[in-house]
């Protein structure tokens, strides 16, 4: 089994129904959830012109492959009715891989760790309440201390303890 770290976040619908509703997947994706962070409402990156998200951050292990694993969460996305009209746009649902284990996975399709992480609070913040001690190999420092030293400036504000 390897332990795995996802970002969740959704825009549109009802993004906490969302959010629960992938949740509740993941044993289907051949994923044991282990634990899931409080969601956190979050202002858009990069594509600013759409409703804000909700993001959380999920704990599981698997026995699947990080090229399955991708694929099982796509289909989640796609059974949950999420639609990428474009890249960075607003979603139903957004379900990625952040970390598998200590591997690096650099294909066109999957990147592992997610390429973006350190440099987005959306991901830290969440991830930081149910792994902050986790560390890649390749990164100078674990997941509290990247989110401390974090200079996205969007703004990230806890909405419920317990998702």
């Amino acid at each position: 089994m390897t332990i795995t770290y996802l970002s969740l976040g959704s825009n549109l619908g009802e993004r906490a129904a969302n959010l629960r509703a992938a949740i509740s997947a993941l044993p289907a994706a051949n994923l044991n959830v282990r634990k899931v962070s409080p969601f956190y409402e979050t202002e858009p990156v990069d594509y600013l012109d759409q409703p804000w998200f909700l993001n959380c951050a999920v704990e599981g292990e698997t026995e699947s492959l990080p090229i399955e694993l991708l694929h099982s969460l796509r289909e989640i996305e796609t059974r949950l009715g999420s639609k990428k009209a474009f890249r960075k746009g607003p979603r139903i649902l957004d379900i990625d891989i952040l970390l598998f284990g200590d591997q690096s996975v650099n294909t066109p399709e999957l990147q592992i760790p997610h390429p973006r992480m350190l440099a987005r609070k959306f991901v830290l913040a969440p991830l930081a309440e149910i792994a902050p001690q986790a560390q890649h190999p390749s990164w100078p420092g674990n997941v509290r201390e990247l989110l401390t030293r974090c200079n996205d400036p969007s703004t990230v504000r806890l909405v419920s303890e317990v998702a």
